[in-house]
């Protein structure tokens, strides 16, 4: 029974999807490097946007965007406190970003 057991968990595990789209280094002869984040402070959140373009090996430019948005307030979840105990605690509520390249 552990072995079916064992074999079954290879198996799930192997069977389990990978992005092949994900990149880990920017071609840096020639591509645009965008990074999003969203900073919270204390009534308001600002989303930044960077992107680096690359030529040549080098990075030739980079653009800071920085924009203001209606914080979308906090709320109250369970967390992990890193000792394995779950305690509630008031987070942030965060912003979903979707992204489309054309």
């Amino acid at each position: 029974m552990k072995t079916t057991s064992l074999l079954s968990l290879v198996l799930l595990s192997g069977c389990a999807m990978q992005n092949e789209d994900v990149v880990r280094r920017p071609k840096e002869d020639g591509s645009i490097e965008t990074v999003i984040s969203v900073k919270h402070h204390n009534t308001y959140d600002l989303l930044v946007t960077t992107h680096k373009v690359w030529v040549n090996g080098l990075v030739d430019k980079t653009i800071v965007q920085t924009d203001t948005l209606k914080s979308l307030g906090s709320t109250m979840q369970v967390v992990d406190d890193g000792f394995g105990a779950a305690e509630k605690k008031n987070v942030r509520k965060n912003y979903e970003i979707y992204i489309t390249v054309k």
